[in-house]
């Protein structure tokens, strides 16, 4: 299941509860840039969030002859969006306990 999946299937639910959705996780980046390291299949993804702060991601194939750059960078942006769930989770969980949301 995707996230666009998982997102249809909360709303379909009801679950109408503060929480994080997949479009505030796209609008949280401003920016996005790769790098693929010389001579190997290690891919990172960078991305800046409104707020300036950066979160990376990254992947590495095992055998290079399956390197694929674009499949690289999927999976490298993948990791990186990850760890804005878990900063945006930890955030919101912080206003609702300080009842500011």
């Amino acid at each position: 299941m995707n996230d666009r999946q998982l997102e249809e299937e909360i709303i379909e639910k009801g679950l109408i509860a503060p929480r994080i959705t997949l479009e505030d996780i796209e609008n949280s980046i401003v920016a996005e840039a790769y790098y693929i390291f010389p001579d190997t299949t290690v891919t990172i993804c960078l991305l800046t969030l409104r707020n300036g702060f950066n979160v990376m991601g990254e992947s590495a194939c095992a055998s290079p002859e399956n390197f694929d750059k674009g499949g690289g960078r999927k999976v490298a942006l993948t990791n990186a969006k990850s760890k804005i769930w878990a900063l945006e989770g930890y955030l919101l969980k912080e206003k609702l306990s300080k009842g500011t949301l």
